[in-house]
């Protein structure tokens, strides 16, 4: 796919974009307290990896992992952008690049979870909340099933 300057779309991180990326974690409460060695072993393990760059630069503006099949489901993670580049057009050239990738163009279920301030940022690229009655579960590695 042809990126519009000024940003690139790459699918590795170098080193110091691995250190960028464990930076912008840092600075959020939902990524926050993510450790090095554990960013390394996610992306190591991911389907597949989006970074935004400045054409003219390595630094990451942002980034989005997915995690599919690549038939029925694909699952957008980690959505971040530079907090000196939001609401510049960044996330949405990465949302549209992901939705156009080869790969994933012809996935039938596209799913993210977000917070509630995000859904119209989403609902712009497709999303919708009105999937009928499924609920997000969650098990916390650790977690005891209750004994009855």
């Amino acid at each position: 796919m042809k990126s519009p300057a000024p940003y690139t779309v790459i699918n590795a991180l170098n080193e110091a974009q691995v250190l960028e990326l464990h930076a912008l974690y840092q600075g959020e409460w939902w990524t926050a307290g993510r450790t090095l060695e554990d960013v390394r072993t996610m992306l190591e393990h991911t389907d597949l990896v989006f970074g935004v760059i400045a054409s003219d630069s390595a630094k990451l503006l942002a980034f989005a992992r997915v995690l599919t099949d690549r038939v029925y489901k694909a699952f957008l993670y980690d959505v971040i952008v530079h907090p000196d580049c939001r609401a510049a057009g960044v996330g949405t050239f990465l949302v549209r690049h992901i939705m156009e990738h080869p790969v994933l163009s012809k996935v039938r279920h596209f799913e993210l979870y977000c917070l509630p301030e995000r859904v119209p940022f989403y609902e712009r690229h497709g999303f919708s909340c009105g999937i009928g009655k499924p609920v997000l579960m969650r098990r916390t590695s650790g977690a005891a099933p209750d004994q009855e």
